[in-house]
């Protein structure tokens, strides 16, 4: 490959936008510095946009947003020390929720690797300490491997469980000369399932009358299938919060982005087979509660006397039993499970009720099977279970009221950013209506505050021409609202709704359960409309009490301005 013009020399900082171009990345995200401009002076040539926020964090957020929403993964580029050290907790953060994303560094010289010289922002081991929290970190020798660590990571995105990678290009190897070409995609080769589980599997299904269904994160590109196949065995399905919209939460099977609740829980141990796709259900979605009937002992192999049948599928073997046992087990990609699941299913008569989807008193399944009348009821029983949450989730709390105002106001497809904000996780989560699963931006694992504003901006580049919003307390908002900047820079119409309660409002409310007197969670916050409009924002501020009539004609009018608008909710604070 040459150089794309006279003054790009063909270097190593070639070798890698090329091969990035390559692999159809389109957008970068990160903040230009001395050490990294040989990234920099390819990007435009090789058709990248360059996005740059005010904090290599923000760029990580964005850079996991732009992977929700487009399902491309996030790349970010980095200057070396600071700037890389500064998007650690972004990329920790995609790796507890298993994300892709490529961040690209430069490093010391060859020769100089822990030499202590004094260099200017020389770490000591960027790609060792990151090797402890990420996928991979790789230090490159040549411009040709950085090129082809650059393949690998996109290869490995597609064939393993995702997270990020870090591959760091040391300044001479950045500098040098390259000659060789951009190495091409490769096809992913998805990992064969075993047919013999598989067949297993699909005979418990096909026999199921009870059958429920658990979704996570990892299952969000099987959506479609997995939606033939809930109405095919007319079971209900939840998902975790990484899952929601997996099915569309309108569905009558829908129980939505619910396994926190009680009866959910309930719900999955009343279940006689229980399909667990794509997801750890982990404690920071399930609340201390648990999922499915939990064995005293290390298991055994499947029996006729089980009350329940676990069948797990994942991408990595290390999550098919994690917090609880499974008894038939598929090591695969959710999408090449659920359709062998459906070609099987093909070959049995499962008992279906007729409340499946799309389906009368009679008649035949999406895969060609008889419907019939004996298996209980999917939609009654998601039904009795949604009544049931509605107990347990309190849609009158603020959190909840703004989300169903913002979807008013945007539309139902709307993509709305949360934070580690009590208005995310006991508001958005489960009062946004999600159609599909690309809707909630959020990260349930790591929670971490910031990522609201930043995901929202990733989220509107992702998708320019659907309605993004963003809903987070003020706590959050105050670890990134720098990022209010980046958004009025690039002309993008999102409201930034910020609810405020006054600091750090649950942490007070635990302080409290724990006999502390509450102290430094009371917070001076700032005039946000005010420090919105100094940025070049639009800023409207409005009382929780009067939101239901001022709050969606605020974000009406903010999706269609020419810039982003900041409402601030005050939440019974001054």
């Amino acid at each position: 490959m040459t150089a794309p013009h006279s003054n790009s020399p063909s270097n190593g900082g070639l070798a890698v936008v090329a091969t990035l171009a390559a692999h159809g990345v389109d957008t970068v995200f990160g903040i230009p510095g001395t050490h990294n401009l040989e990234f920099y002076r390819h990007l435009h040539a090789c058709g990248i946009r360059a996005i740059t926020p005010r904090h290599e964090q923000g760029a990580g957020y964005a850079a996991d947003a732009y992977f929700v929403v487009s399902g491309k993964p996030g790349v970010v580029i980095t200057t070396s020390g600071p700037g890389l050290t500064n998007v650690i907790t972004a990329a920790a953060t995609a790796y507890a929720e298993s994300r892709p994303m490529l961040i690209l560094s430069p490093g010391v010289p060859t020769g100089l690797e822990r030499a202590d010289v004094g260099m200017l922002h020389e770490t000591k081991d960027s790609s060792g300490a990151l090797s402890h929290l990420l996928v991979a970190a790789h230090r490159t020798r040549t411009a040709e491997g950085a090129a082809q660590a650059v393949a690998d990571a996109f290869a490995l995105f597609g064939s393993s469980r995702p997270g990020p990678v870090h591959i760091e290009v040391p300044l001479d190897v950045l500098e040098g000369g390259w000659s060789g070409t951009a190495p091409a995609p490769v096809p992913a080769r998805p990992r064969p399932l075993d047919a013999g589980a598989l067949g297993t599997a699909a005979e418990a299904l096909a026999g199921s009358v009870r059958p429920l269904i658990i979704a996570g994160g990892g299952a969000r590109a099987a959506s479609a299938r997995i939606t033939e196949l809930a109405r095919l065995l007319d079971a209900p399905v939840a998902t975790t919060a990484n899952g929601k919209g997996i099915l569309d939460e309108t569905d009558p099977l829908s129980l939505g982005a619910d396994v926190r609740w009680p009866a959910v829980q309930q719900a999955s141990r009343e279940a006689d087979v229980l399909l667990v796709l794509g997801t750890e259900i982990a404690d920071s979605d399930l609340w201390g509660g648990l999922i499915g009937v939990q064995e005293d002992t290390a298991g055994s192999a499947a029996s006729d006397d089980r009350p329940q049948t676990v069948i797990r599928c994942d991408i990595d073997p290390d999550q098919l039993h994690k917090n609880l046992r499974g008894h038939v087990l598929l090591l695969g990609d959710a999408q090449a499970c659920v359709d062998g699941l459906l070609s099987r299913l093909d070959a049995h008569t499962p008992v279906t009720s007729a409340s499946a989807s799309g389906t009368g008193s009679s008649g035949t399944s999406a895969a060609g099977t008889a419907v019939g009348a004996s298996r209980s009821p999917g939609a009654s029983r998601a039904a009795a279970t949604r009544e049931a949450v509605a107990q347990e989730f309190d849609g009158t709390a603020i959190g909840a009221r703004v989300t169903r105002l913002v979807q008013e106001a945007a539309g139902p497809d709307v993509v709305i950013a949360g934070d580690s904000s009590r208005v995310t996780y006991d508001g958005s989560v489960h009062a946004l209506i999600a159609r599909t699963p690309d809707q909630l931006l959020y990260m349930p694992g790591f929670a971490t505050l910031g990522y609201g504003i930043p995901a929202a901006i990733g989220g509107r580049l992702a998708a320019p021409h659907r309605p993004v919003a963003c809903i987070v307390g003020d706590g959050a908002a105050m670890f990134s609202i720098q990022e209010i900047v980046t958004a009025v820079e690039l002309g993008l119409p999102i409201p930034f709704v910020i609810i405020d309660n006054g600091g750090y409002e649950e942490i007070e409310h635990q302080m409290v359960e724990r006999d502390i007197e509450p102290f430094a969670v009371r917070l001076h916050r700032p005039d946000f409309a005010l420090l919105a409009q100094s940025m070049g924002a639009h800023g409207a501020t409005v009382d929780a009490a009067a939101v239901e009539d001022l709050l969606p004609d605020l974000v009406r009018t903010a999706l269609a301005a020419d810039r982003p608008t900041l409402i601030h909710v005050r939440d019974g604070f001054a």
